[in-house]
């Protein structure tokens, strides 16, 4: 069923929201400093390519670092992402077989707004992570 659920994901929604963070990863990666944005948002693209069967789990140790560089995340980038997920997610869940689609979208806004101190795993090791 995940795969099945992927496939179609992939068509109509995974592809161009992992177009969308891969733009915003090279965009992060043409200035030195801004670089682990522009990888946090090239894993997320992976995840937003290939959701069902991945969760998001805390990462440990994640600190002030983290909260600050989530912070500059939501200014520049975040929220965009996170809109494309909102609306998205509203319009596949206009209808039935878009459902489990459109919830997957706003599964992924968490993560959208604040990639940094997470990490993404097979949803059969979520409890193993934590």
């Amino acid at each position: 069923m995940r795969t099945l659920l992927n496939l179609i994901w992939l068509v109509l929604a995974g592809f161009w929201l992992a177009v969308g963070y891969v733009l915003a990863g090279l965009i992060c990666c043409i200035l030195i400093v801004t670089i682990p944005f522009g990888i946090a948002s090239f894993r997320i693209a992976g995840y937003a390519l290939w959701p069902f069967g991945r969760t998001i789990v805390d990462k440990r140790g994640a600190g002030a670092g983290s909260v600050l560089g989530n912070v500059i995340w939501v200014i520049f980038a975040g929220w965009w992402l996170a809109l494309g997920h909102m609306v998205t997610g509203i319009a596949l869940c206009l209808t039935i077989i878009g459902i489990p689609l459109g919830l997957a979208n706003f599964k992924l806004i968490p993560i959208s707004l604040l990639p940094l101190g997470k990490d993404i795993v097979p949803s059969d090791a979520a409890f193993a992570v934590r």
